[in-house]
């Protein structure tokens, strides 16, 4: 048996990269340097990376580092380092999407709105990391830095690896089922992914277009929530007078019961944690059932895929990813009547739940049902975090400690729909009871 060998290291923590920037102490050519050596090192191995731009991330870094100087700070993450899911649009390089029907895409014209949001904010973007077929099931090179022969996740698989491998600080996934909170749990690191369809999708490559949602990645629950705080449209709401109100709800559900025990020990030891550390927790149980909104979910999906993707049926059947295909095969026998009647389901599911919460509630449920499965032919199991993504509020993946084999363990901490600002600031407060903390 081949000894696993873990190539899981911590890229260092976004704000104390900010920080050390702003005083002096590094410069944002020795942090992205740092990042090119670690690149160096480990991605032969984890190979999260499409693309990496050593040249013009230095470049970039050279001019920041005389602003800095200057004492001119773009934004809060002047001369951080991020990285880019392949979906989404960096001007200058192509977007191919994992897809060999993109294999001569031109060059991109123009950023993505979330990259134009980095930029803003200060980031240097280093590179583009690889996903999915169009973000779907088909599965990327990328492998999982706790161990190479499992899989790190689906479909933000390069973002999630190249964060949990240390080789970038941050980066950009994006959410359609669970493919922002999942590589992130497997991974052993954080992800913040924001209220469904709360963030600008332009430049990014759609999958089902009313779920799509960029969201990010950070080692820590804090450096997840600072990032997005660096980018959050400014219509979030803030969340005033919620805080000193917070309570976590540990919702109950028969759909737990296919949880291994190693997760729900977990789960209960963050709660007792966090019990401990003072914080109100509750129990309650689910006033519907997260498995059958799990399916209309997934249901869903392949409805609005299929429209968007109809176009690969017209390519060569060995173009196009088998997973892939056979859903826009599937989702063009969804009647329009049927998905309608599913979206009011999801609807009244949503509101069901909602009215058993109060604002400042969030949720502690387990992100997976197991650790992330050896193997790279599939991405993993995505039914706990898909209905989470139906109800379509903001959702952070919590580091929360491992299991056998030394695979990570994840859970989520979800929050109401459009209370973006008030989850990102006490979720880090929540995070510090667990003993990686933040």
């Amino acid at each position: 048996m081949t000894e696993q060998v873990s190539y899981a290291a911590s890229p260092g923590r976004v704000m104390d990269i900010a920080a050390d920037i702003r005083a002096g102490i590094r410069s944002p050519m020795d942090v992205v340097q740092a990042c090119l050596d670690r690149i160096a090192d480990v991605d032969a191995h984890v190979n999260a990376w499409v693309l990496v731009d050593s040249a013009g991330a230095l470049a970039t870094a050279a001019e920041m580092n005389r602003e800095a100087n200057d004492g001119m700070l773009r934004g809060p993450l002047h001369g951080v380092p991020v990285a880019i899911k392949d979906i989404c649009d960096v001007a200058g390089w192509p977007t191919r999407c994992n897809s060999r029907t993109r294999a001569d895409a031109p060059l991109a014209t123009a950023d993505a709105e979330i990259v134009t949001a980095l930029r803003t904010a200060g980031a240097i973007i280093i590179g583009k990391t690889h996903t999915t077929e169009f973000a779907y099931y088909d599965p990327s090179p990328a492998r999982n830095p706790h161990n190479i022969d499992h899989t790190p996740g689906g479909s933000s698989s390069g973002s999630g690896a190249a964060v949990g491998a240390g080789m970038v600080p941050a980066a950009i996934g994006t959410q359609t089922v669970a493919s922002v909170n999942r590589p992130a749990a497997y991974c052993g690191i954080s992800a913040f992914k924001p209220s469904t369809r709360s963030m600008a999708t332009y430049g990014i490559a759609p999958l089902a277009p009313l779920y799509d949602t960029p969201g990010v990645y950070g080692w820590s629950v804090a450096d997840a929530c600072y990032v997005f705080d660096a980018v959050r449209p400014p219509h979030g709401q803030t969340g005033n007078g919620l805080e000193e109100q917070v309570r976590v709800v540990v919702i109950n559900d028969p759909f737990l019961g296919e949880a291994a025990n190693e997760i729900i020990a977990a789960r209960d030891d963050v709660a007792d944690r966090l019990r401990e550390a003072g914080h109100e927790v509750v129990e309650m149980d689910s006033p519907i059932s997260l498995e059958d909104l799990n399916e209309l979910q997934g249901h869903t999906t392949v409805y609005e895929l299929a429209r968007v993707h109809a176009g690969l049926l017209e390519v060569p059947e060995n173009q196009v990813g088998a997973v892939l295909r056979q859903a826009v095969i599937d989702g063009n026998e969804i009647d329009d009547d049927i998905y309608q009647a599913e979206r009011r389901r999801i609807d009244a599911m949503r509101v069901a739940l909602l009215d058993v919460l109060r604002p400042a509630d969030l949720v502690l449920w387990p992100a997976v049902p197991e650790t992330a499965p050896a193997g790279l032919e599939w991405t993993g199991d995505r039914r706990y975090i898909a209905p989470w993504t139906a109800i379509g509020g903001p959702v952070v993946s919590m580091p929360s400690g491992f299991g056998a084999g030394d695979m990570p363990i994840g859970m989520l901490l979800v929050g109401s729909p459009g209370c973006d600002r008030y989850v990102s600031r006490v979720a880090p407060r929540l995070a510090e009871a667990l003993p990686q903390a933040g």
